[in-house]
C-alpha cells in the first residue's frame, strides 16, 4: 500500500488549474494549424490566425486563454493500492482549485446555488469525478470548462430503432443549433450508450482524448471522421463567420446499454479545449 499525502494533491491541482488556463496541447495547436492551412475563406483565416496569436500570448503566462476560466472539472484515476493521508481527498481538490484560481488570478465563476446565484468567490466547489483503477499511482486531470460551450451541450434518449443514422443526425443537429455560441471551431465529445448520466459523463471525458489519434475501433473512427465532415459542411466557421472550419475534431466514447435504450450525449467545447494532467 502506497501512502500519498493529500497536500500533494492540493498542490498538483493548483498548478494544473493555472497551466490548463494558459497552455494548449500540441495536438490541439497542430489541429488549428492544419485547419488554417486548409481554410480558403479570408475571414475564417483571419479568425484562425487571431486564435493562434491568442494562444501565443497566453503561453507567456500573464493572460489566460479565455476570460471564462471555467468550472474546474477534475478527473481522478486512483490506483486501488493507494492510501491517502492527511485529510479528505475531495477537500484537497477543492483547496487546490481555490489556491490555483487565487494565485493564477483566474476568474471566479461558480455560484453557490443555481437559482439564488451567490458567487462563492473562489471558483469552488469543483466538479470531481473519481475512478478506481489498478496500481499505486494517481492520475489527475484538470479541465476548466467554460459555459459558453457547456450551455450548447445536449443529451437525448433515442430509441434503439434510430440506429447509427439517428445518432449521427442528433450530433450534427446539436452542433448546428449551437451555431456561433460556443466560439467555434469546436471540439465535440460524444457519449453513446450507458444510461442518461453515463452518456453525459462519457461525452465530457471524450473531450480529454488526443485529437490526433483515431478511435481504436475502426467503426467509430469512421463515424468520427464522417461527423467531422458533416459538421464542417454546415459552414458556420470560426466564430460563426463562415468557412470550412466549424469543428476541429469529434471524439466518441461508448458503453454497453439496455436493450430498450440508445442514450446519446454531445458535450461541446470551444477551440480552447483546455486540460492538463499529472501523475503522482
Amino acid at each position: 500500500m502506497r501512502e500519498i499525502d493529500v497536500k500533494r494533491v492540493e498542490e498538483t491541482v493548483a498548478n494544473l488549474c493555472i497551466a490548463a488556463n494558459h497552455h494548449l496541447g500540441a495536438d490541439l495547436k497542430g489541429c488549428i494549424g492544419n485547419c488554417l492551412a486548409a481554410e480558403s475563406w479570408p475571414v475564417a483565416r483571419d479568425v484562425l490566425q487571431s486564435i493562434e496569436e491568442n494562444i501565443g500570448i497566453a503561453e507567456e503566462g500573464v493572460f489566460p486563454l479565455c476570460q471564462d476560466t471555467g468550472m474546474a472539472c477534475v478527473f481522478l484515476e486512483i490506483g486501488q493500492d493507494v492510501h491517502f493521508i492527511g485529510g479528505l481527498l475531495a477537500d484537497a481538490v477543492h483547496a487546490g482549485v481555490r489556491k490555483g484560481y487565487r494565485e493564477g488570478f483566474l476568474r471566479k465563476s461558480i455560484v453557490r446555488d443555481p437559482l439564488r446565484r451567490e458567487n462563492t468567490q473562489d471558483n469552488t466547489p469543483a466538479y470531481i469525478h473519481m475512478e478506481l483503477v489498478r496500481g499505486d499511482r494517481v492520475k489527475i486531470i484538470v479541465a476548466p470548462k467554460g459555459f459558453g460551450s457547456e450551455n450548447m451541450s445536449q443529451v437525448k434518449m433515442l430509441p434503439p430503432s434510430a440506429g447509427a443514422e439517428g445518432v449521427k443526425d442528433f450530433v450534427v443537429k446539436v452542433c448546428e443549433e449551437a451555431g456561433a455560441n460556443p466560439c467555434p471551431p469546436i471540439v465535440a465529445g460524444v457519449g453513446i450508450g450507458g444510461t442518461f448520466d453515463k452518456a453525459a459523463l462519457m461525452a465530457k471525458k471524450a473531450l480529454l482524448l488526443p485529437l490526433d489519434e483515431s478511435n481504436a475501433d475502426p467503426y467509430y473512427g469512421d463515424m468520427e471522421r464522417e461527423l467531422l465532415k458533416r459538421i464542417n459542411n454546415l459552414g458556420i466557421g470560426p466564430q460563426g463567420f463562415g468557412g470550412k472550419t466549424t469543428a476541429l475534431a469529434v471524439k466518441i466514447i461508448t458503453a454497453p446499454t439496455h436493450i430498450a435504450g440508445l442514450p446519446v450525449a454531445v458535450n461541446i467545447n470551444c477551440h480552447v479545449s483546455r486540460h492538463e494532467e499529472a501523475v503522482l
